[in-house]
Order: structure tokens, then C-alpha cells, then sequence
């Protein structure tokens, strides 16, 4: 209305030039004029968020996405303590904790969240129907790890509610980082009556997802764009200044995230390798946190596979250089060259786990590795070196690392590489399948403990993408879950470890760094080690 009767005065090609022509400050003044938000804070995502079903969501980009439309019993505060969600107080024991519910935490159709929500999604999760690859964060429950292998019916969870706002848990084994797990996805609640209208369409579109988070999901087109708007219902919508995250875009390409930001079409990005010069030319101010994330090479132990031939793993791990990898393949300042599966943040008994369980020394050496390979011949059957699957993403990082160990892997060892480069969504498919030799991965912590790290690589855990198995480590992370004894708990997952480093199931590359820039006019950006990151929630729009 207010547009029609600017062009019946002539002047809307005025305003239309000058849309066009200022900032992105200027242009959010302009839409407040026209009732559109003046708190909008704008974001590119680099792949489509493959999975917004919380039960079944496994990666990055689904987890930021799902932090900002759902909320569990707790969540993460500004520096990463853990903060009341839709549970405002709580006890805890070795056997087990009761929630009490706010009674003013509401669905964003205005109905309340209820004890009985968080009950049908956790047994929806560990129902074996399900196939949830996050259902293993489940198992300190009760019965848990029993009903997901069908020994018994979801019904059986050790989780009951007394009236509508109290939650009780009972837990199968002592867990002094439960609190670090409700926060997480595959805790958030969903309710059942929603879930029943959608069924397998829950979650596939905005429309098919009911929020109880600080927002909701109002338009997604896929492979495209996302925006999420301020949920009036949220019980804390006072603390909640941005009314809306647009997602304009959705690339993979770097070179255009840093072009939107220096158009000022989005207001925070992460840099890659090649953006930090252009960022210093153009007098950025760059900001850096460790994201606590390790990623490596995990190799395939499925039959048929040759990669489960372990002297064929040390002839590779003996070839590779960290230093000098991060050194010209990331590039980021302060990143770290992997060298374990538990990296260096994570905290043991009374100081890192690192400085109280040393890593073990790592030495290259192309000599040791001709000899590695040629026992690996031996034992395969081959007359020369294989040819092997690279499973990659399809970034200009991803791209560049898989270039870096093709010619290694030819020049050292005479192997030939082949890469399989897939959008984001396609290549977790393809690492679920097993369609690959060696798969370029990475583990964000979901909880601040080791065990976060240790169990990834145990028989249970679906993201165990090659399904190694070792029936020893299973063994010592078991005896790490099943007691409260914080020198026990790390011995064990200590001893874990050094198997892992022996065995190669994967060979650690580096922990990650990110370099970031967000506008001047944006503040309050939290960016978390554990939790949504970046995370918006709190952030406000300071013109």
C-alpha cells in the first residue's frame, strides 16, 4: 500500500535507486519504514541442511539451523556454560535427574511443551524404526541401547512424566555430562500429535516443522534459501532482539560468501584459505576462535574393502606430514595439525587430557612406508599399488585438500587417488552407504567431555562411517561409561585411544581454526564449541 502510493506521487524509482544504492544498513531503515523488521541479520549458509528432523539430524548445518527453531531441556549460554532451556531447574544423580518444565515454554502455534513431547521424541529416536544415527547419544537412558537393537519396545526408556511439567529420567550407568546432552538435537522435543499429521514429511519443509525455539523456519526453498522469523511464543522472546535470519544464499563457493560480504549482503562470514588476503587488502577486521572440531582421513573396513589391510593404513599414515599440511593446504592461522582423535581442548581430570595423556610421537617416513606397502601387496595379492576412492565435498577447501594427497599418494607410495567430490547431502549419503575407500571427515564435540570423541570409533556408533571394529576398545570406552570415577573414566578412554593410534580406523589431519568477519553493525554473535555455531540467538543489530 504504502509502495502504490509512492508511485502515484512519482517517486518510486527514487526510492527503488536508492534501495539499490545504499548498504545494507541502509536498506534495513528502509524496510522498518515499510513494516517490514529493522532487526535482520543476514547469513550464507555453504551447503543445504540435509536433515531438520532433530531425531535423525547428524551434521553442522542441520545443528545451526535446529539451534535456532528447537530448544531442549538445556542449552548453551554465551561462553559456552550450560544454561536453563525449556527445563528451568533440574537435580541430578548417579541414578538418574527430574526436570521441572517452564509452564510458560510454548510451541510456536501457542500450545505449551510438555514433559510428554520430550518422552515420544526420545523414543522415537532409539526405536530401531527410526534408523537414527544419533540414537547411541540416547544410551545413558535407560534401556535405551536395548530397545534400539529391538531387545525391547521404545515404550521401555527410562523416561516418565509426572503431570504435564516434571520429567524423570532413570539412567542405565552413571553420566555426569547428561545436562551437555539435553542440550543437544536428538533431545530436543517433538510433539507427537504434529508428528502424526506429517509422518515422513516432518521436517521437509518449513511448513512440516514446529518450532519451540527462539524462531521458527517460515520459507525454505530448497538448494536456494532459508528464513527463519522471531517465534512470538518463544518464552524468552524479550532476550531475543533479531525478528529475523534471512539465508539469501546457499553456496559452497567462498569467493562468493566473501563477495556477498563485502557487498554487505550478508553480515557474518567464515573465510577460507584464499579470502584472507583480500580480507586484509580490504582493512576487514578478522576474528578467530577454535572451533573444537578434529577431522582426519577415515578409511573403510567393510569386506572387500582393501583399505581394512592395516599395513596398507601405516604405509599411508607413514607418508603424511601434518605441519606441512596444514602448512599449505589450510593455511588458517592457528589451526593445529592433527595428531589425535581427543584433541587438545578437552579437558582430563584436573588439566587437559593432552598434557595428563601425552599423544604419541608421529614421525614421517617415506622409506618405512615403501615397506608398509609392499607387506600390504603381499597380504592383498597384488602385483602393484592400488587404485583408491577419495569420498570428498565439492568446496574449494575440499577440492584443494584432495588434490594435495593425490599427488602425495602417487609421488610416495604410486598409488593412484580417485576423488568422488559430492555436494554436502550426497556425500553423507555415500559415507552411510560405505561408498569409499578413504572418506575426508571431521568430528565436532557434542558434549564438553572425551568421550564426545572416544565413542565415535566404537561398534555401536552409526557415525563410525567405516564400521571398524575392535572388540578391546569397545571394551575400555564401556568401562569409561560405566562409572562416575572421573581418574577411571580417562585411563580408559586414554588406553582407547592408543588403539586407535595403532589400528588406524583414521588418521588424524588437523583441528580446526575459524577466521571469521561480521559487520560493524551486527553485535552479540556467539560462536560455540559445543552448541548451534554460530549462533544468533542473542545478537542484535546496533545501528
Amino acid at each position: 500500500m504504502v509502495l502504490k502510493n509512492l508511485k502515484r506521487f512519482g517517486v518510486l524509482s527514487l526510492i527503488l535507486s536508492f534501495i539499490l544504492f545504499f548498504s545494507q544498513s541502509s536498506t534495513q531503515s528502509l524496510w522498518a519504514a515499510v513494516g517490514a523488521p529493522a532487526q535482520v541479520l543476514n547469513y550464507a549458509l555453504s551447503s543445504e541442511p540435509p536433515q531438520l528432523n532433530a531425531m535423525k539430524a547428524t551434521d553442522q548445518q542441520s545443528f545451526f539451523v535446529l539451534g535456532h527453531v528447537m530448544e531442549g531441556l538445556t542449552r548453551y549460554g554465551k561462553n559456552g556454560e550450560i544454561v536453563a532451556g525449556v527445563a528451568e531447574s533440574w537435580k541430578i544423580s548417579d541414578q538418574g535427574a527430574t526436570f521441572q518444565l517452564r509452564k510458560n515454554a510454548k510451541w510456536a502455534d501457542g500450545k505449551p511443551v510438555t514433559a510428554k513431547d520430550f518422552i515420544f521424541s526420545w523414543q522415537t529416536a532409539v526405536d530401531p524404526k527410526t534408523a537414527s544415527e544419533y540414537a547411541f547419544i540416547l544410551y545413558p537412558v535407560k534401556n535405551a541401547e536395548k530397545i534400539n537393537k529391538g531387545k525391547l519396545p521404545p515404550s521401555e526408556l527410562g523416561v516418565t512424566a509426572v503431570g504435564d511439567h516434571t520429567l524423570k529420567v532413570i539412567f542405565e550407568k552413571p553420566c555426569g555430562y547428561f545436562l551437555g546432552l539435553t542440550a543437544f538435537a536428538t533431545y530436543y522435543p517433538v510433539r507427537e500429535d504434529f508428528f502424526a499429521t506429517k509422518k515422513d514429511r516432518y521436517a521437509a519443509n518449513a511448513e512440516d516443522l514446529l518450532s519451540n525455539g527462539a524462531y521458527t523456519l517460515t520459507k525454505w526453498v530448497h538448494g536456494a534459501s532459508l528464513q527463519m522469523d522471531k517465534n512470538p511464543h518463544y518464552w524468552n522472546k524479550a532476550a531475543v532482539q533479531i525478528d529475523r535470519i534471512d539465508i539469501p544464499y546457499i553456496t559452497p563457493d567462498n569467493n562468493a560468501r566473501f563477495n556477498f560480504f563485502k557487498d554487505r549482503k550478508v553480515d557474518v562470514i567464515d573465510l577460507g584459505k584464499d579470502d584472507l588476503p583480500k580480507a586484509q587488502n580490504e582493512g576487514f577486521k578478522m576474528k578467530s576462535f577454535s572451533d573444537g572440531s578434529v577431522f582426519f582421513m577415515e578409511f573403510n573396513f567393510r569386506p572387500g574393502r582393501i583399505t581394512a589391510n592395516k599395513n596398507l593404513r601405516k604405509a599411508i599414515q607413514s607418508i603424511f606430514n601434518p605441519e606441512e599440511y596444514v602448512a599449505k593446504v589450510i593455511s588458517i592461522p592457528g589451526t593445529k595439525p592433527g595428531k589425535t582423535l581427543i584433541p587438545t581442548w578437552v579437558r582430563g581430570v584436573k588439566d587437559l587430557f593432552r598434557k595428563e595423556y601425552p599423544a604419541l610421537p608421529h614421525k614421517t617416513d617415506f622409506v618405512q612406508a615403501k615397506r608398509y606397502l609392499t607387506e600390504a601387496l603381499k597380504e592383498l595379492g597384488l602385483s602393484k599399488p592400488p587404485s583408491l576412492i577419495w569420498l570428498t565435498g565439492d568446496t574449494p577447501g575440499a577440492a584443494r585438500e584432495a588434490e594435495y594427497f593425490q599427488n602425495l599418494f602417487k609421488v610416495a607410495l604410486g598409488v593412484d587417488l580417485k576423488i568422488d567430490k559430492q555436494i554436502f547431502k550426497q556425500r553423507l549419503a555415500k559415507m552411510t552407504s560405505g561408498d569409499f575407500d578413504i572418506v575426508s571427515a571431521g568430528w565436532g564435540p557434542d558434549f564438553a567431555d572425551p568421550m564426545t570423541f572416544s565413542e565415535l570409533m566404537t561398534s555401536w556408533n552409526e557415525n563410525n562411517r567405516g564400521k571398524y571394529k575392535n572388540d578391546e576398545y569397545d571394551r575400555l570406552v564401556r568401562a569409561a561409561q560405566a562409572t562416575s570415577n572421573p581418574k577411571v573414566r580417562m585411563d580408559s578412554m586414554a588406553a582407547a585411544e592408543k588403539i586407535v593410534l595403532e589400528e588406524l580406523p583414521i588418521v588424524p589431519t588437523y583441528e580446526r581454526t575459524i577466521v571469521f568477519l561480521h559487520q560493524a553493525w551486527v553485535d552479540g554473535i556467539t560462536r560455540h564449541v559445543i552448541g548451534p555455531d554460530p549462533d544468533f540467538t542473542f545478537a542484535k543489530v546496533v545501528k
